[in-house]
């Protein structure tokens, strides 16, 4: 747990007066909280995060005590008013409005995710702190922000593993014609799908996550890893033996396609008609990073007309994804809730980095993961 020396001695005069005479801790401990930082809480994020904010002696919180609906924006925008920090998740857009709401005192946004695509970085850049020093010197700091990745890196590589594998040997198919009375003789070409030996891997996008799906893969027996990204990453393809091709040649060459880039302007929609016609009409494609970065227009048509043999989804655009939309029509496309982090130790562990990059960041001491804007 991360405590500061001014916590310490706020408690330590808090529990003095407590010894002054009747009526003294509750009217002290009034006067102590109200002068500590406000923060609010976005959602009813895992023990490990709210019990470090409790603990800590540094901040008093409110938070919307849910986590099976998201905070109303209405009541978002009423409960920021005057906050000295916002520690949120990825379905509150942390935008003008937002922050216009929050006002001046706002020093810090905590993120409890790996992306930050929900938050506004140019809106917070604009946001500065007017520091009054001596000698009447101005001093400009910004909004600092922090967020919660490779704390995840192994719960998201298995969990694309999983949907690689249930997508390309066409596990829901199985399950659903074993409940349904599909299941009769035996045939030689009944829910045939693809395997991993002998087979080439591509990664868009080669972080943490990418190296860690490698991996894990590996032991398949893949002939081959290959990947692309805004330049070459000699460092972490090394990791895993991975060769460096454009983007028309990952398509080319993937039998199975995992994508693991950043929504950024750069790579919205970057999968779309263009790539999957160029794609093997036997490839298997994956997305666990975001949503953003799939036309989903164009990923419907690959996958109806037979441009390539199936997809994984774990990230749509939007989430939910409304049941009538079509990519659920499909077999060969298997979809899930956004899931890939949903271990009981990553959400925790992300919980708790969340919250110490919260109380670091109001203490002005470098955050454990901080975005630098």
């Amino acid at each position: 747990m991360w405590c500061s020396r001014v916590a310490l001695r706020r408690l330590q005069r808090v529990a003095a007066a407590s010894l002054n005479g009747t009526g003294g801790l509750t009217s002290t401990m009034q006067k102590e909280m109200s002068t500590l930082p406000r923060v609010y809480v976005t959602r009813q994020i895992p023990p490990e995060g709210l019990k470090i904010l409790r603990e800590s002696g540094q901040v008093q919180f409110e938070l919307w005590d849910s986590d099976d609906v998201p905070v109303p924006r209405k009541e978002l925008l009423q409960k920021v008013k005057g906050v000295d920090a916002l520690l949120c998740v990825l379905t509150e857009k942390i935008d003008k409005e937002v922050l216009d709401a929050a006002g001046p005192n706002l020093k810090v946004v905590s993120t409890m995710s790996v992306g930050f695509d929900h938050l506004s970085l140019e809106e917070l850049k604009k946001r500065l702190l007017l520091l009054i020093l001596h000698l009447c010197v101005f001093v400009h700091e910004g909004i600092r922000v922090g967020y919660t990745p490779d704390v995840l890196t192994d719960a998201v590589a298995e969990l694309t593993v999983a949907l690689l594998l249930t997508t390309s040997r066409r596990l829901i198919e199985a399950t659903h014609e074993a409940k349904t009375g599909g299941w009769g003789t035996w045939r030689t070409l009944w829910l045939c799908g693809y395997e991993l030996a002998d087979s080439t891997v591509g990664i868009l996008g080669l972080g943490r996550i990418g190296v860690a799906i490698a991996e894990r893969l590996a032991p398949f027996k893949v002939k081959k890893f290959i990947y692309t990204d805004v330049a070459p990453r000699p460092e972490l393809a090394r990791a895993i033996n991975a060769e460096y091709v454009s983007m028309d040649e990952l398509a080319k060459q993937s039998d199975f396609l995992a994508v693991c880039c950043a929504l950024t302007p750069e790579t919205k929609e970057v999968c779309n008609k263009n790539l999957f016609s160029k794609m093997k009409k036997t490839s298997i494609f994956i997305n666990t990073s975001r949503g953003g970065v799939v036309n989903q227009d164009d990923l419907y048509e690959a996958l109806s007309s037979g441009q390539i043999a199936a997809a994984g989804l774990d990230v749509t655009v939007p989430e939910p994804l409304p049941t009538s939309h079509p990519l659920f029509t499909l077999k060969n496309c298997v979809i899930l809730p956004h899931i890939a982090s949903a271990s009981y130790s990553t959400r925790g562990a992300m919980s708790a980095l969340a919250a110490n990059n919260l109380l670091l960041g109001l203490r002005r001491e470098p955050m454990i993961k901080e975005i630098k804007l």
